[in-house]
């Protein structure tokens, strides 16, 4: 029997996706719910599983998109399985060709009339830039030059490098084009603007240095920053409702829960996983559903729901290094919170300077919804709460806060 395997919709509104890799080839007996590729969705990298065992034939390219419903590949389920036993995992991928490289010289044997000859279009560059045709290898049919060889062309500055100046073409992702157009998106539809503060840790670093070797005992999670920062978020968010807000068409949606959207990097890109009801989470459960999404976007295994309806997002550049930045709105969202490297700075503490691990804090927001007010409102109460978290978030009892 052939069974048909059809593209699964893997969320609601995406109605195709990218072949992102065959984890088979084409004639391997795989085995029912094996992973038998990958595939990108614009929210997404999820992977396929064979519905059925039996030998399958595929039907799809790497790189092609496929509408959701559409056949990707047959598995014959009448197929016997090979002697020898256990089906790998994963199957070794076929070598690739090398990828297209622009500029390369073309060997003496295939080289025609054509060779070196630049095409109506490309003459009229190279006139406009000065260079001579003679200096550059062409890339199309049998050496010729075209028009992007030409366009591509730097004119000799006369000085001799023999270094290579060659440059490799390769298909962007589904996932990254479409974070690509959402970053556009935000820039050109919200009316943003940055605000900016500075947090002493210091606090923070004294409780977990006295506490986070019993908090990891008993719970099996580390005691990290983003607790600390997600719980002063929550209650920011709670003094200042208009930033847990959206413009819905000519009305403003302002939510009286708290789903944090948190930025992580996974193998396919950057991604942005959802903690769901964060007030009713306490430092254990952030952690817990911190750790839990990060391990499920670097396995590649998160979900697009898992992915969907944040109201506040908190990214941390400071893992990377960053000492500054803007970040980005996540729309349809209004505001996030970039977090950034600590760095001992000396500050001025009681008219005395004092060296304290110090960290940049940014808040970007959309200007239409919030104004200036409230926005730095916002930073100043996250800054308060980060500053004194024993009183503001853990009601001066450190230990029933930890659950210790």
């Amino acid at each position: 029997m052939i069974l048909e395997m059809k593209v699964p919709s893997p969320g609601e509104s995406i109605t195709e996706v990218e072949i992102a890799e065959w984890l088979v080839q084409d004639g391997d007996y795989v085995e029912k719910d094996q992973a038998i590729a990958e595939v990108d969705s614009d929210k997404a990298t999820l992977e396929l599983p064979a519905e059925a065992s039996g030998t399958i034939t595929l039907k799809a390219e790497e790189g092609d998109a496929v509408a959701v419903g559409a056949i990707v590949c047959l598995i014959d389920t009448s197929a016997a399985k090979p002697e020898g036993g256990e089906v790998p995992a994963k199957t070794e991928k076929k070598e690739e060709a090398p990828k297209k490289e622009v500029s390369q010289p073309i060997a003496e044997a295939s080289k025609t009339y054509a060779t070196g000859t630049a095409s109506p279009a490309a003459k009229k560059v190279l006139a406009e830039k000065g260079i001579d045709a003679s200096s550059i290898s062409g890339t199309g049919k049998d050496g010729r030059i075209t028009k992007d060889d030409a366009v591509n062309a730097v004119p000799s500055m006369g000085t001799p490098t023999g270094g290579n100046r060659s440059t490799t073409h390769s298909k962007m992702s589904m996932l990254r084009r479409k974070v690509a157009e959402r970053l556009v998106e935000a820039k050109n539809t919200t009316a943003m603007l940055t605000t900016f503060n500075e947090v002493n840790m210091t606090p923070i670093f004294e409780l977990r240095k006295q506490y986070k070797e019993d908090f990891k005992a008993k719970h099996g999670v580390s005691l990290g920053f983003m607790s600390f920062f997600s719980l002063a978020v929550v209650r920011a968010l709670k003094m200042y409702p208009a930033v847990n807000s959206m413009i819905d068409g000519k009305e403003m949606l302002t939510y009286d829960f708290v789903d944090i959207s948190i930025a992580v990097s996974g193998p396919k890109g950057l991604m942005v996983p959802v903690i769901r009801n964060a007030e009713n989470l306490s430092f254990r459960g952030i952690e817990s559903e911190v750790k839990r999404l990060a391990l499920r976007a670097r396995d590649g295994q998160i979900t697009v729901d898992e992915m969907t309806g944040g109201t506040f997002t908190i990214t941390n550049g400071g893992v990377f290094g960053s000492m500054l930045s803007t970040p980005i709105i996540n729309p349809p969202q209004s505001g996030i919170l970039g977090m950034h490297n600590i760095i001992q700075r000396p500050i001025a503490v009681d008219g005395k300077v004092e060296i304290h691990p110090m960290m940049y804090v940014a808040l970007s927001y959309d200007h239409r919804i919030i104004d200036g007010k409230e926005s730095v409102g916002f930073l100043v109460a996250v800054k308060e709460a980060l500053e004194n978290p024993e009183e503001l978030l853990m009601d001066n009892n450190v230990k029933k806060a930890l659950e210790m």
